[in-house]
């Protein structure tokens, strides 16, 4: 039986209870984002692209007007065309003539060139007329790129937090997901609390605003079930943040440099790119993660990023669309069944807005080229020096560009390339490391390397020339020349004038020299053996002695040994001193050694000496000294075996020994040191003979 009362809830739904509704977003997330992690869904990547790049920096320098039609010329081409001449229909497909029936104050300005000859690019009025003696230099826009980077780099954060990744020379991928971090704490303050129950996959709460400013930024329509009703979640919050850098990032670009650019503002690089060519000139768009599969819809997938040329060609003839949105109806099973499990499942990422490629901030370039097609053709040596003369002015020019000249990077090796007819050959020579590189160092290895295609065949005509540079390695880092080692000028006299004040004695004596210390009269081994000197101060010697004993001062009245003279050094071994010579040093030590054993008998100080009585001469002496007095008396027993033997041999040099007679066995280098060996504890030393 069915109640007739209506039904009640036993707890109704509070608006607060409401309100305290989760993110889809947990504090993992957010910490993500302050690591700039590739993964993170609250990332924002901001891509910047000047417009008509080569146009606005021949405007800027020419002073041009911003609504007046300008286009870059390169010989008979046009190579850029500023927004303004666009609304006349002009391409850079057309010809001189067209552009000027089209657009008729129209402003061409040919690009810079390098003059057959000349050691600097220049602007030359006639250059279009002369391309068989000039070299296109795109020197003057890679210098405005510098500026330009430089001035973005000023306006974030300093690094790591500030992530910037030069693209070309006229586009710039920012990572803004540190920074925008950062600005979230302080202006959510609840968000900088650890996590509920210390648990990373709590959800985060939900943002308080319901509405949010986008000021002029081009925001991309959301997808097909998703709508502007819906209260802002966090990943709407970051991108409101990094539209703010942006514009500031733009509006400094404009104030100091005079440039304008469009910019993109998405979830990671691919979709960043396609957006800041979706509204141009001097806008932003930002596509939202809500947004990214209706902005994406109405691409061709040859335009994405990275899917040009072999690939898109193979996607388009194997699924017979270029179309995003009809690629998204294919399996992912049929997408590796047609390009591979790699490429398939690589594919089936992209075109659903997927991509986790970082914005690297140290994107360098491995090799540098310049290079002329001659027409005419050019038929000697000398020619082709000359246009080896500019390419190699051409690189150096570059490679200051990256540090060069401050040894932070620098290439390995010169390549050449020459096409005489159907025929390219190479030649390649490594670039010298111990010297610096400059334009004359190039041209040398160049003329070189064209000298051996030379000799090697067939050289003339030649209708392309090509010089490279390549293998760059990094400089070392921290190392400084001599001269940094050096005081020059008023730093040196300053050192100087310290030194006087803290040493009068530098003033008595102007700047003559100091006097050379007189060399000792003893050597260290001599010092070794006579214990002599005295103590002057403290002393490192635990037994100081006296000079009363009489052979000592006999010793010093009379003429240097030379052998106990020189100072030898401390790993000195007397057995390669000449044998008659160590007999007599043996000897007349005798004395001295029995000198300074006495002597260091006679306590110096208050404590007590421990002494032993030697078995061979009984003397009294230290114990630490016991070891060193046994070797005493064993070098003293081979002298005086080596005596005996010395005097069995005949005394003259020209006597002749008896009939039949064998000469008596000396003693060499390894028999003297098998007796001047210390006899170990328990053995014993044989007497032979």
């Amino acid at each position: 039986m069915s109640s007739s009362q209506p039904f009640v809830p036993s707890s109704p739904i509070s608006p607060l209870v409401r309100n305290l509704r989760k993110s889809r977003f947990t504090y993992k997330h957010l910490a993500q984002l302050a690591l700039s992690s590739t993964t993170s869904p609250l990332r924002v990547i901001a891509h910047i692209d000047l417009d008509a790049f080569y146009a606005q920096c021949e405007g800027v320098r020419l002073g041009i007007a911003e609504d007046q039609p300008l286009a870059v010329q390169q010989w008979q081409g046009l190579i850029a065309i500023n927004y303004p001449a666009r609304k006349f229909g002009l391409t850079r497909h057309i010809t001189i003539n067209e552009a000027k029936k089209l657009c008729p104050n129209l402003i061409m300005q040919h690009v810079a060139t390098w003059k057959e000859g000349d050691a600097k690019w220049a602007y030359h009025e006639d250059a279009f007329a002369h391309i068989a003696t000039h070299k296109v230099s795109l020197d003057p826009y890679r210098l405005e790129s510098r500026r330009i980077l430089a001035c973005i780099k000023d306006v974030l954060p300093a690094p790591p937090v500030q992530r910037v990744e030069k693209a070309s020379v006229d586009e710039v991928f920012l990572d803004l997901s540190s920074q925008i971090h950062s600005v979230l704490l302080e202006r959510y303050p609840e968000l900088s609390g650890p996590a509920p129950y210390d648990d990373p996959t709590e959800y985060l709460p939900r943002p308080p605003t319901t509405a949010l400013d986008w000021n002029t930024d081009a925001l991309v329509d959301l997808d097909n079930d998703e709508t502007e009703d819906d209260d802002p979640d966090w990943d709407d919050i970051t991108m409101l943040i990094g539209s703010d850098i942006v514009r500031s990032v733009r509006a400094a670009i404009l104030e100091h440099l005079k440039y304008t650019c469009s910019a993109g503002i998405a979830r990671n690089k691919m979709i960043a790119k396609l957006g800041s060519g979706h509204k141009k000139p001097n806008q932003q768009t930002i596509v939202r993660n809500r947004a990214v599969q209706q902005f994406l819809g109405g691409f061709k997938f040859t335009k994405i990023r990275n899917l040009g040329g072999k690939l898109g060609e193979d996607v388009v003839s194997k699924f017979g669309t270029e179309q995003v949105k009809e690629l998204l109806e294919i399996s992912l099973g049929h997408l590796k069944s047609k390009l591979g499990d790699g490429t398939g499942s690589w594919v089936y990422e992209i075109v659903r807005g997927e991509d986790t490629s970082e914005v690297n901030s140290r994107t360098q370039i491995k090799s540098m080229l310049s290079a002329k097609s001659f027409r005419p053709t050019i038929n000697s040596f000398d020619q082709a020096v000359k246009w080896l003369r500019i390419f190699a002015a051409d690189i150096f020019s570059r490679l200051v560009e990256e540090g060069v000249l401050e040894n932070k990077r620098r290439p390995k090796t010169l390549n050449l390339h020459h096409r005489q007819g159907g025929q390219m050959r190479s030649r390649q020579a490594p670039i010298p490391s111990g010297r610096p590189i400059d334009e004359n160092v190039l041209f040398d290895i160049a003329k070189n390397l064209l000298g051996q295609v030379i000799v090697d065949g067939r050289a003339w005509p030649c209708a392309n020339l090509q010089l490279s540079a390549g293998g760059f390695e990094e400089g070392p880092t921290g190392n400084r020349g001599i001269g940094g080692f050096l005081l020059r000028g008023d730093e040196a006299k300053a050192v100087k004038h310290s030194l006087r004040d803290n040493d009068g004695q530098m003033s008595d004596h102007g700047d003559s020299r100091p006097d050379k210390r007189p060399r000792s009269e003893h050597g260290a081994i001599q010092r070794f053996f006579s214990r002599q000197g005295t103590s002057h101060g403290e002393s490192d010697e635990e037994f100081p002695f006296t000079h009363s004993d009489p052979h000592h001062r006999k010793k010093s009245a009379s003429p240097p040994n030379l052998v106990n003279d020189v100072q030898q050094p401390d790993d000195y071994d007397s057995r390669y001193v000449p044998l008659h010579t160590r007999r007599k040093s043996i000897t007349d030590r005798e004395a001295i050694d029995h000198s300074f054993l006495a002597n260091a008998t006679s306590p110096t100080s208050e404590d007590p000496v421990e002494t032993y009585v030697c078995s061979d001469c009984s003397k009294a002496l230290p114990t630490k000294f016991r070891e060193e007095h046994q070797d005493w008396h064993f070098a003293k027993s081979i002298a005086a075996t080596e005596t005996d033997s010395g005097s069995r041999e005949p005394t003259t040099a020209g006597q002749a020994r008896p009939k039949g007679a064998v000469a008596p066995k000396r003693l060499g280098a390894s028999t003297v040191a098998a007796h001047t060996q210390k006899v170990e504890k328990g053995q014993s030393r044989l007497a032979f003979g």
